[in-house]
């Protein structure tokens, strides 16, 4: 028996003698950017519909901003019952679902179409279905987007450009991998660090998609971007088990058509940033590096597939590989 089993079926047997009366039951839906994001834009959806489907009967509390805590602090809260919804990044799920991971190798997605054709299909639902071994409930892909470096050391225009900076990565060992090996100094810490730890010069730089750099008005605190495209950064609206296990099936059907309308608004405001925050960042005075040798790139991160590629399900990546053919 798993450390949140016995906890859980406790919670979960509360959970369901709760009367369902005309008084709305409220669920925290925690996450770490601000409300103003894509992140925001997703959880909105989310409560409107649930509200919509509901009938009132479930209200969605969002608490952006890192309310409740960084993203792991809130995926084991979930497993515990203490926080009922998250979307969160996929860099520390994949500590609890590792299959996850095969998702951050470098370089692995062609472009959104391909990623979103991979996630809304059979490999995607196969992962999803693998959070349930871990008190969790993966209820939909949303997104992030393409990452990219940002830094105030230099622009980063060639692999060499990377030698030395240190640069923050999700708590991610393929991601960290991968900086290692393309010569940068990578530098694993929570989201709710970051900012301060760019503005005290702990660490040179960081890596996320526009929609985050945008979100965060990083361009006051880097003074470059590049446009690597390095990842595909998916993010997952996921349930704790305990919440979730105590609806009815109807209930059930109800969130799940909710986190569908929030992964669609999450793509929504992605591809708007997409076209919007280049020239938003630019008339912030950021330096954008548009253009890369992608080769390059590639060839200087190829030590983090031949050293977790093995560990992280071959056959899976090949899969993804495969259906973008």
């Amino acid at each position: 028996m798993t450390k949140f089993t016995s906890l859980g079926f406790a919670m979960a047997a509360m959970i369901a003698a709760i009367p369902m009366g005309a008084q709305a039951r409220t669920m925290n839906m925690a996450f770490t950017p601000p409300a103003d994001s894509h992140y925001g834009d997703a959880g909105r959806a989310f409560a409107e519909k649930i509200a919509e489907l509901s009938d009132g009967e479930f209200e969605v509390s969002l608490r952006p901003a890192g309310a409740l805590g960084g993203e792991r602090d809130v995926i084991e809260g979930l497993q515990i019952g203490t926080v009922e919804l998250t979307i969160s990044s996929t860099g520390p799920i994949g500590n609890f679902v590792p299959a996850v991971y095969a998702l951050d190798f470098p370089f692995l997605f062609k472009d959104y179409d391909s990623a979103h054709q991979v996630l809304d299909g059979e490999i995607g639902q196969d992962i999803l279905d693998q959070f349930s071994d871990h008190g969790l409930v993966g209820l939909a892909w949303a997104e992030n987007g393409f990452r990219h470096v940002t830094n105030s050391i230099r622009p980063i225009e060639t692999p060499e450009d990377l030698e030395g900076l240190k640069l923050r990565t999700m708590e991610n060992e393929v991601h960290i991998a991968a900086f290692k090996a393309a010569g940068a100094a990578p530098t694993p810490m929570s989201w709710t660090e970051v900012l301060t730890s760019l503005q005290q010069g702990t660490i040179d730089g960081q890596e996320n998609p526009i929609t985050i750099v945008t979100a965060n008005n990083m361009w006051e605190i880097q003074d470059n971007i590049t446009l690597t495209g390095h990842v595909y950064s998916p993010a997952v609206v996921a349930m704790s088990a305990i919440h979730y296990d105590a609806l009815t099936p109807e209930q059930q059907g109800w969130f799940r058509e909710a986190a569908h309308a929030a992964a669609e608004a999450s793509r929504a405001t992605v591809a708007k940033n997409e076209v919007e925050g280049i020239a938003l960042m630019k008339e912030n005075g950021m330096n954008v590096v548009e253009k890369i040798d992608k080769d390059a790139f590639i060839k200087a991160v190829q030590p983090a597939y031949d050293q977790y590629a093995d560990q992280y399900s071959p056959e899976l990546i090949q899969r993804i590989r495969d259906a973008q053919q």
